[in-house]
């Protein structure tokens, strides 16, 4: 995947008159952006700017294909090995954001034993494996949502995802009611792509013990 600013750089020109400061600083981050990942960041526009029935698909194959590429393994995944051996609890290590918000490119590290809480999302997302193995556990909402910071959950099924098992995509809200977490013995690292928030708030966090949910800012 070769990095492609053409777009990009031509989108800025054509508004018009002199670049702001912060318009030279935007695309600056996604010129590094392009430098240090690799992958066509002309690409992840591109998909961010899909439907989200068309753009699941994009972005589970370009994630598939990302991390199998040997550049960005060798330079942005493996050096995190080194890094998770003193971390206690799962983290994004690398976070590459679009200025616009359009799309979020985030490297999580997931060192032996450790998960996210069950959780959706306000955008769509999507994720491969690039080291080891990471465990998905998917959910149903079996209410209707009329009662506030209530929610009953039904575990619907899980997965293990590994770097030949392709990407696993989520919709957003209701649709992507998932917890992904790492209980091998290994340090795993996953890569993850959002698309464009639907809401003000990131998503929500659950609690099934409870029946509870609250938002996630």
């Amino acid at each position: 995947m070769g990095s492609s600013l053409g777009e990009e750089s031509h989108r800025k020109h054509d508004k018009g008159g002199t670049e702001s400061p912060k318009d030279v600083a935007d695309e600056g981050r996604e010129k590094q952006m392009a430098t240090k990942l690799t992958p066509d960041t002309h690409e992840l526009r591109e998909i961010s700017r899909l439907p989200t029935e068309s753009a699941l698909p994009r972005a589970a194959r370009f994630l598939a294909d990302l991390v199998k590429e040997p550049a960005f393994l060798g330079m942005q995944i493996l050096p995190l090995l080194r890094e998770a051996k003193y971390a206690e609890g799962w983290y994004v290590a690398r976070r590459y954001d679009a200025h616009d918000g359009a799309y979020s490119l985030q490297v999580f590290v997931w060192p032996p034993g450790t998960g996210t809480k069950i959780h959706d999302h306000s955008s769509w997302g999507a994720y491969a494996c690039a080291i080891g193995t990471v465990l998905e556990e998917r959910y149903d909402r079996l209410d209707d949502g009329s009662r506030p910071g209530y929610a009953r959950l039904e575990k619907a099924w899980q997965l293990c995802w590994s770097p030949e098992d392709g990407a696993s995509t989520v919709l957003p809200g209701n649709g992507g009611i998932h917890r992904v977490g790492n209980p091998g013995e290994r340090t795993a690292i996953s890569v993850h792509l959002y698309g464009p928030r639907t809401e003000d708030v990131d998503g929500r966090d659950y609690d099934p013990s409870r029946n509870h949910i609250c938002e996630r800012s």
